[in-house]
């Protein structure tokens, strides 16, 4: 006989019941956002978590508790997994913002001491700043500016991802690729 739930899961809404199912069947979720999804609705269609957590081919009934309890609180949001382990980012949102706008800003020769950015040259930069970050890395400049959707060119400059500067009869004109997104990932 398995013991008293804590905190047993509270029935589902139309819309949680929906997405529940529709992450339950997804072919292109990550693995672990449909087996929480099914673990959820095992529970809410009466298995107990022992029994859900061996259908779906887990082990553990007390990770299943863990996981309603998280649902409980946050809703469909609870599937998504939180970070993993590892070190935790050092950097800010803050720090995160300072990193675009360097990277935004066109480089002057005399300032600079270049005419387009490298990871090398933005964290130089980035050091020397007396609003800074005085240990930045080319790894954490890198991140950054991936995260944000930029990539290194051929011109040997960063750009956003999926934009692109074209001549035409008018002017410079600047032109988005609509399935950028996608592409990325």
């Amino acid at each position: 006989m398995s013991r008293r739930k804590t905190d047993p899961l509270r029935p589902l809404t139309a819309d949680e019941q929906e997405a529940l199912a529709q992450v339950s069947r997804s072919q292109a979720a990550p693995a672990a956002q449909v087996v929480r999804a099914k673990l959820l609705l095992l529970v809410a269609g009466g298995s107990d978590y022992q029994q859900a957590a061996r259908v779906v081919g887990r082990r553990s009934g007390d990770a299943v508790a863990t996981l309603v309890a998280r649902f409980n609180r946050e809703g469909v949001a609870a599937l998504a997994p939180r970070h993993g382990g590892g070190r935790q980012p050092v950097y800010d949102a803050q720090a995160r913002t300072r990193i675009l706008q360097e990277a935004q800003r066109t480089p002057t020769r005399e300032h600079d001491g270049t005419a387009t950015w490298s990871l090398s040259t933005l964290k130089k930069v980035l050091r020397r700043a007396p609003d800074g970050l005085p240990v930045v890395s080319t790894y954490t400049i890198w991140e950054v500016l991936h995260e944000a959707g930029y990539s290194y060119q051929r011109t040997r400059t960063w750009c956003p991802t999926g934009t692109a500067l074209r001549k035409r009869k008018a002017g410079v004109a600047t032109v988005t690729d609509p399935d950028a997104e996608s592409k990325k990932s």
